[in-house]
This record gives C-alpha cells, sequence and structure tokens, in this order.
C-alpha cells in the first residue's frame, strides 16, 4: 500500500474501476453479436448498430452532467445510483423479447457508465496524494482501455459457445462485486453545493453533440442534409456558449473559465486525439483485416489483441514515471510513438500482413497508453479545486464522444472513396489509406500542442 493511502481508499476506487470496466466491456463484447442479433431480431445492421453508437452518445450526455452531480449530490449516493441503473439495464437485457427492450437496457447501462468513470477519476483527485496520481491515473487508464481490448474476444466467446445474453450474466456478477466493495468503502467529506441543474445548457449541449454526430454520418450519403445538420449543431454551439457566460456560477453546466485555460484546452485536445485516434484504429483495422486480407472475424479481433493487452499494462508504469519526471518526456514520447504508428500503416498500406498490422499496432498503443491517463493527471494540476469536476466532467465527456466521432469519421471516409469506385475491396482500401493519413495529421497535432506547452505554463491554482 502507497504510503499516505487508505486500504479503504483502493477499495473505493477498485469498486467504482469495475463498474467502469463492465459498461466498456460489455459496450465493445455487443460489436461482435450483431449478425447473430439482426437474425433473432429481423432488424437490419443500420439499426441494431445503434446499440452501439446510441450507447456512446448517452454516455457522453450523461457525462455532461456530472459537473453538476459532482458538485450537488455525495459519492456514495452517486455510485449507488449508478449501480442500480446498470443492474436495470443489465436486466432489460437480459431478458429482452424484442430490440427495442434490449436497446433501453443499453441507454440504462450508459447512463450507469456515464456516472462511474468520472466519479472513478474524482475520487482519485480527491482523495489521493497529488505526487501519486499519475500512477492512479494510470492504472485508472489501463481499466478504460484494457475492456475494449477483451471486449470483443470475450462477446465472441460467449456468443459462439452460449448465447449472447450470457454476455449481461457474468457482467452482472461483476457489478454485485463493485456493489458490496462499493458499500463498504466509499464514504464522503466533502462539503455539496447546492446548485440548479442547468437545463437549458445540457439541451444546447445535446444537440451540438447529436447534430454533428449526425451530421458527419451524413457525409457521405447526402450533402445538403449533412451540412444542414452540422450548421444547425453549429448554432447550438454558440447557443451553449452565450447562454454560460451569461449564467451565474451556479447554473453553469460547465464553468466557462475552465475554456480560457490555455493549458488545460491544450491538454484535453491531446486527450481527445489520443483516444480518437485509438477507437478509429479499433474500427478501421478489423474492417481491412476482414476485407483486404481476408482473414475471419475472430483473427481481424485478435490482430488488436497483443496490442492492446501490452499497451494496457504499461499503463500504470507509464503513469509512475509521470510521478518522477514530469509530463513532457511521457507525453513526447506518447505522441512520437502515435505518429510513428500512423507513420507505418500509412507509408506500408500496400503491404501489410496481419503480422505487420499487430505490430504496428503495438506502437501505437503503447504510445496512446503512455500519454493518455498522463493527460488528464497532468491537466488536473492546472485547476483550482473549484473547477475539478467541471475538468472531470469535460475530460470524460471528450473520452467518450471521441471514440464515438472517431468511429463516424472513418465510416464517414470509407464510404465516401467507394462512392466513385465500383470495386468494394479497392474503396475500402483508398479509404483506410485515406483515414490512416488524417489519423496522422491528428497525431502531429497533438504533438504541436505538447510542444507548445511547458510547465511554466501551467497555473498554480490548485487548492491542497
Amino acid at each position: 500500500m502507497t504510503k499516505g493511502i487508505t486500504r479503504r481508499t483502493n477499495l473505493s476506487i477498485a469498486s467504482v474501476g469495475i463498474l467502469t470496466f463492465v459498461g466498456i466491456l460489455v459496450e465493445t463484447s455487443m460489436n461482435v453479436t450483431f449478425p447473430t442479433l439482426m437474425k433473432i431480431f429481423a432488424e437490419p445492421l443500420g439499426t441494431v448498430q445503434w446499440l452501439t453508437t446510441g450507447y456512446l452518445l448517452m454516455v457522453t450526455l450523461v457525462m455532461g452532467t456530472t459537473a453538476f452531480l459532482l458538485k450537488r449530490f455525495k459519492k456514495r449516493n452517486l455510485f449507488l445510483f449508478s449501480i442500480g441503473i446498470s443492474t436495470l439495464g443489465i436486466i432489460c437485457c437480459l431478458t429482452a423479447p424484442n430490440f427495442w427492450v434490449l436497446m433501453l437496457g443499453r441507454l440504462f447501462q450508459a447512463s450507469g457508465t456515464g456516472i462511474s468513470t468520472p466519479l472513478m477519476f474524482s475520487i482519485i483527485f480527491s482523495e489521493i496524494p497529488r505526487e501519486h496520481w499519475g500512477t492512479y491515473s494510470g492504472i485508472a487508464a489501463m481499466l478504460i482501455s484494457l475492456a475494449p481490448a477483451l471486449g470483443p474476444t470475450y462477446g465472441g466467446i460467449m456468443n459462439h459457445y452460449f448465447s449472447w445474453r450470457t454476455i449481461f450474466s457474468f457482467a452482472l456478477l461483476l457489478v454485485l462485486a463493485s456493489l458490496l466493495i462499493g458499500i463498504l468503502s466509499i464514504r464522503d467529506n466533502e462539503k455539496q453545493q447546492h446548485n440548479k441543474f442547468d437545463t437549458w445548457g445540457f439541451l444546447t449541449l445535446s444537440f451540438f453533440l447529436i447534430l454533428l454526430e449526425f451530421g458527419i454520418q451524413q457525409l457521405s450519403k447526402n450533402y445538403l442534409y449533412a451540412i444542414t445538420l452540422l450548421f444547425l449543431g453549429i448554432i447550438s454551439l454558440v447557443l451553449f456558449i452565450r447562454h454560460e457566460k451569461n449564467s451565474t456560477n451556479s447554473q453553469q453546466l460547465i464553468n466557462p473559465l475552465v475554456f480560457k485555460n490555455k493549458y488545460l484546452m491544450f491538454r484535453l485536445f491531446n486527450y481527445f486525439v489520443l483516444q480518437l485516434i485509438n477507437i478509429s484504429m479499433s474500427f478501421i483495422i478489423p474492417v481491412f483485416s476482414e476485407n483486404i486480407l481476408q482473414a475471419n472475424s475472430l483473427i481481424a479481433g485478435l490482430v488488436l489483441l497483443p496490442g492492446s493487452l501490452l499497451g494496457s499494462l504499461t499503463a500504470p508504469f507509464a503513469g509512475r514515471w509521470y510521478d518522477q519526471v514530469g509530463a513532457k518526456k511521457p507525453l513526447l514520447t506518447s505522441n512520437c510513438l502515435i505518429i510513428a504508428g500512423m507513420l507505418l500503416f500509412t507509408l506500408f498500406i500496400n503491404d501489410l500482413t496481419i503480422w505487420l498490422i499487430g505490430l504496428f499496432f503495438i506502437v501505437t498503443r503503447l504510445g496512446f497508453n503512455a500519454g493518455f491517463g498522463n493527460t488528464m493527471s497532468d491537466a488536473s494540476k492546472a485547476v483550482p479545486l473549484t473547477q475539478k469536476a467541471d475538468q472531470n466532467s469535460l475530460f470524460s465527456m471528450s473520452q467518450q464522444y471521441a471514440g464515438s466521432i472517431g468511429t463516424a469519421i472513418m465510416a464517414a471516409i470509407i464510404s465516401f472513396q467507394g462512392n466513385g469506385i465500383n470495386n468494394t475491396k479497392n474503396s475500402i482500401l483508398s479509404g483506410t489509406h485515406l483515414g490512416f493519413g488524417l489519423l496522422l495529421i491528428f497525431g502531429i497535432a497533438a504533438l504541436i500542442c505538447t510542444l507548445t506547452l511547458s510547465e511554466k505554463d501551467q497555473q498554480n491554482k490548485f487548492n491542497k
């Protein structure tokens, strides 16, 4: 046990961590069950895929409320509510007689995950000494990145040998274990604020996120419809910003002062890019492997496993490295490895094999895990205690939305490239190449952000 950190604190983090892990594990497990669910419920892929897209959007929207929730309610009560709604969602999915009950259950689970993820980081940043933030954020990042690595394999095994419903049976056991640990360990020592919920701010922010998602999805199908949705999304964003500026501190969904913090915003951009690249690669590589390399679905999923596992296991060590040397070296290493991985995929697109993909993905995931948790830890040191919940909510929300928007962008690029190409294989190859190139540009932009900042830029507003 680390000096100054009690066993109760470690257990409280573990309990919320298990709940977060379950939410993300089931999210990625469902992807491999789509063909089975299409047959069972007689629904097209465009409908069934909302089990993932709708889940991610709901998680993002709920995370947008957590700045208010963490200030207004006790951590213990939030944990119990998250457990309760997650359990309700699992039971709906286990017993679902039709697709729409299953969809409802997934939305309930998304609400639970949307609370548990920022709650985990809130406990870390409020109960763990500052000098150990990197280590504990690394452990949290390991949980967040390990779940999607195991999800497709876990879902495939359950669906193939048992039933898709058994995915939720095991998840229910883990949730009950989380409940038991949390009841015994989570305590509240902070004074709660009796703020009013910013309904108008939440609605305008939600409209922006939803319209942006749908607008990008429509770019490859209907330009006029896509532009209209994106334009309405921009209007919603402007309304949100104006509303937050004119609101009192007690009624703001997210404190606008955090957006004026240059250090925080640069770290947020880096955090967003890391997750966007991570999820985009998890989407585009299986598509490429199955359609270009003619690999079966099992191989297409397993090719990601070595890199995901290795990267996830190194996350705590990357966090400890940050605690010892600060942000510059770990984050520069992260950015350089990400760029190296994207460059390798882009340059060798025509020579890729399963083995090369696995090797290049290891490089990419090592870069992701060297910077993911550390970026959030370092950003937290530039925020005073009064803005901690706002920063926590903002980062958690961007993490989920980056995954959702990254998948939408990659799908739109592949579909767009296929518009002028009759051969499906060539369209996927061309779209994948363009996708890798775009992710490389994102990686370079993140590196520029890291090079631009120095620790002298960090505003020391943290209240011990």
